[in-house]
């Protein structure tokens, strides 16, 4: 069996400092306020796309706001605790050691998977870190999830896609891979269960079960 993860929700929690990073951003270009939940909503959504997908009423460059946003992102987040998930640590160890094949799909740029990575000293688990500069389509097109399957020689049937947002669950599915949503991570289980993915799980630690 094959996996492919999302990172952020889903392996390590960056919730607090890619908040405030949203909300300075907002405050600092003088854009309409958001709520929490409105701005959960973008974090899988590749920066460079964010804003249009934030203010789709507004004329707002996405590019402007990529760039905002990366400026605040580098400065709140020296200060940041972040920390992986409840069990992923042992999970993705107990998958790797067990011959699965492992991979990342994620809407951050693949030089700060890497740093995140390295930092946690599972960087060699991963056949593969695919990031937004990895691809011309973002979630939730498939072509994240495809260009690891092509890479890899991976078959879409014998191949996992976890995620914590709709976006995710989108992604993995155009591809023709089952599917797993986490629920602890930035999507609502409403959207998620609207996605229709094939397993919706509470804890990560279950996955080799499935």
């Amino acid at each position: 069996m094959n996996y492919i993860f999302d990172f952020d929700g889903t392996l390590m929690d960056t919730s607090g400092v890619i908040l405030a990073t949203i909300k300075a951003s907002i405050k600092e270009m003088g854009l309409p306020e958001k709520t929490e939940e409105e701005c959960r909503s973008i974090i899988g959504i590749r920066t460079n796309e964010a804003g249009k997908y934030l203010y789709p009423d507004l004329d707002i460059s996405n590019e402007e706001f990529a760039r905002v946003f990366r400026s605040n992102y580098d400065r709140l987040k020296q200060g940041a605790e972040e920390k992986t998930f409840p069990g992923v640590m042992e999970t993705l160890r107990r998958l790797h050691e067990s011959g699965c094949g492992l991979a990342i799909a994620s809407s951050r740029r693949v030089y700060s998977l890497e740093a995140y990575l390295n930092g946690l000293g599972i960087r060699d688990m991963f056949e593969m870190v695919v990031g937004a500069d990895s691809v011309t389509k973002g979630k939730p097109d498939p072509e994240p999830v495809l260009t690891v399957l092509k890479t890899l020689g991976w078959n879409a049937d014998d191949t996992l896609v976890v995620g914590d947002a709709d976006v995710d669950i989108m992604m993995g599915n155009a591809a023709g891979c089952r599917t797993c949503a986490v629920t602890y991570g930035n999507g609502s289980i409403a959207s998620l269960k609207e996605a229709s993915p094939d397993y919706i799980i509470d804890d990560f630690s279950v996955i080799p079960n499935l």
